[in-house]
């Protein structure tokens, strides 16, 4: 998709259209698309970039689908590349993620990669390996404390002595990324639990859902002032349980 620079501005590129490398010309990108699919998305596909996801529960549907978002592209003069399109599959690679009814998944593709690289030699080579692995860290429990001998070595003024704890740094991450779980999207139909807990200190949390089982799915570490919780929760409708300490094992983990 070309897109044509104001002809105020086209002195300034010596371009008549958008080239790579301005400051704005992902966003300036992305906004287009997202014109252009606005009323199809988060519905039934999803756009990022050039890369767009069409998405249904059945064959039938997801085929309608297809063909008015396949129409929308001939009404703008969107080019598609064939051999980049991939029609009417169960799974398939997005963002770097193999998406399917089972969940979200990393790619073992790019896995395999990371977990053959040997240990860095260089500042450079440990910014490029969190760089890689930090792209997945969602998989990955406690992925900042476990990076966190590494990213020492990022700092100024450190001398690059790749010895025992940095091996075992980089070498637990590694292993943490060959055994990653499957992310599963909320069921909307149940009801949400959030289990808390709170200190002077810190406070965390995990919301999640049972069915049968408990289903955490979402766990941020912070350290707020509890009266800005207060605040918030004022808001809402919601029953507040208190729990003991040892039954409250899940909000601890």
């Amino acid at each position: 998709m070309q897109i044509l620079i104001a002809p105020e501005d086209q002195h300034k590129t010596t371009f008549t259209c958008m080239p790579f490398g301005l400051c704005n010309d992902l966003s300036t990108f992305q906004h287009c698309m997202i014109s252009i699919f606005s009323d199809l998305l988060q519905d039934c596909m999803e756009v990022f970039m050039d890369d767009f996801t069409v998405y249904a529960d059945s064959f039938e549907a997801c085929l309608s689908i297809l063909s008015k978002v396949l129409k929308r592209c001939i009404d703008t003069n969107l080019m598609l590349n064939f051999e980049k399109c991939h029609f009417m599959v169960t799974e398939g690679i997005v963002l770097g993620h193999l998406v399917s009814n089972r969940g979200i998944e990393v790619d073992k593709a790019k896995i395999d990669i990371i977990s053959s690289l040997p240990n860095p030699t260089s500042v450079r080579e440990v910014r490029s390996f969190l760089g890689h692995a930090g792209f997945y860290r969602r998989f990955i429990k406690d992925f900042s404390k476990l990076a966190l001998p590494l990213s020492k070595l990022l700092q100024k003024d450190v001398d690059f002595n790749f010895e025992q704890p940095y091996i075992e740094a980089f070498q637990e991450l590694k292993n943490k990324l060959t055994s990653t779980p499957i992310l599963q999207a909320p069921n909307w139909d149940l009801s949400f639990e959030l289990m808390c807990d709170a200190s002077n200190l810190a406070l965390g949390a995990v919301i999640g859902q049972r069915t049968g089982v408990s289903h955490p799915m979402h766990k941020p570490n912070a350290k707020p002032r509890l009266i800005r919780w207060m605040l918030l929760l004022q808001e809402f409708d919601i029953e507040i349980r208190d729990k003991k300490r040892v039954e409250n094992s899940i909000a601890d983990h």
